[in-house]
């Protein structure tokens, strides 16, 4: 009965399934099937990114708690120290002697008890310049005493050496190394100023010694040169202490700046330094008792001008 239905003029092929498909009839696409890999190029998720930013302030936060507890530790030792010497008392430690020597220690330095952690290096490295500069005089005396061998009218120079060695080595340490020691010991204004003038001082003294004119006592490049034309091996002699002169200046000069800006963070002004100061004469014992003594002397006079006018 299905013969009978068909349509007897219909292509026989149509309905085969084994039919190849035609040239212009498109296949579908069909998804692929193939598992999703990540790229190394790809950029990581954005977990990834988190983690690692936890990771590093964690990493801070430990740093910082390290140096907490540092300076912690650092400030109890200093408080031990501290009842330690209020017990026994504080000896003087420099300049170090042997117990033999007939002087002892004029001075008490320990940078670990004085000075606070975040100003000890610079206060050893101005300790450390300081005796930069005392060696540097005493080379200076060799120079100048080879200098006068090649050259006998320079006696005036190997001289002078000695006396600006015997005279800037002491008076140096005094007048500037010691005030910046206070300075940053007691937070003293008025320390910090006289650091400034005596220092800035200083400092002019080093542009002398690193120009080195003629009977001035200093081996430096004007003087070496000179040297140079009598002995070479004198004038390298010299020109290397000219050298030193030179870095001793220029070492100064960076320095200088820095114990400027901190002495800026310090909240030092030149009102307190003037109150340090006025409060410090008025304590002292000696200039109480001038005033006093002058108190007196003037109302004794007074009183005795008043009798003889009465009587008058």
């Amino acid at each position: 009965m299905s013969d009978f239905d068909s349509n007897p003029f219909a292509d026989p092929d149509i309905n085969n399934p084994f039919k190849p498909p035609p040239g212009n009839v498109k296949m579908p696409n069909v998804p692929s099937t193939q598992p999703a890999i990540m790229k190394p190029t790809e950029e990581h998720p954005a977990y990834t990114q988190i983690a690692k930013e936890h990771a590093l302030a964690q990493a801070e936060l430990l740093k910082r708690q390290e140096e907490l507890e540092r300076k912690a530790a650092e400030l109890d030792r200093r408080e031990r120290e501290m009842q330690n010497l209020s017990q026994h008392g504080r000896k003087n430690n420099w300049p170090p002697l042997p117990g033999s020597f007939p002087v002892g220690p004029c001075f008490y330095q320990d940078f670990s008890v004085d000075i606070p952690v975040e100003f000890q290096k610079t206060v050893k490295i101005m300790y450390y310049l300081w005796m930069f500069h005392a060696v540097t005089l005493f080379l200076n005396i060799f120079g100048c005493l080879a200098w006068f061998c090649v050259d006998p009218t320079r006696g005036v120079d190997f001289g002078l050496s000695i006396l600006w060695f015997l005279l800037f080595t002491p008076c140096s340490f005094v007048c500037w190394y010691r005030p910046l020691y206070g300075a940053f010991r007691s937070d003293s204004s008025f320390r910090f100023f006289v650091f400034f003038f005596v220092y800035i001082c200083q400092f002019a003294v080093h542009i002398l010694q690193a120009a080195g004119f003629h009977n001035w006592g200093n081996c430096g490049w004007i003087s070496s040169l000179t040297g140079l034309n009598k002995s070479i091996p004198v004038g390298i002699m010299m020109i290397i202490i000219a050298a030193l002169f030179t870095a001793s200046a220029v070492i100064s000069l960076v320095m200088f700046k820095k114990v400027h800006g901190l002495y800026r963070t310090t909240g030092a002004s030149f009102e307190k330094a003037q109150q340090e100061f006025a409060t410090g004469v008025m304590s002292n014992k000696t200039v109480q008792t001038a005033a006093a003594n002058a108190a007196s002397t003037a109302a004794t006079s007074a009183a005795q001008n008043a009798f003889k006018g009465n009587q008058i």
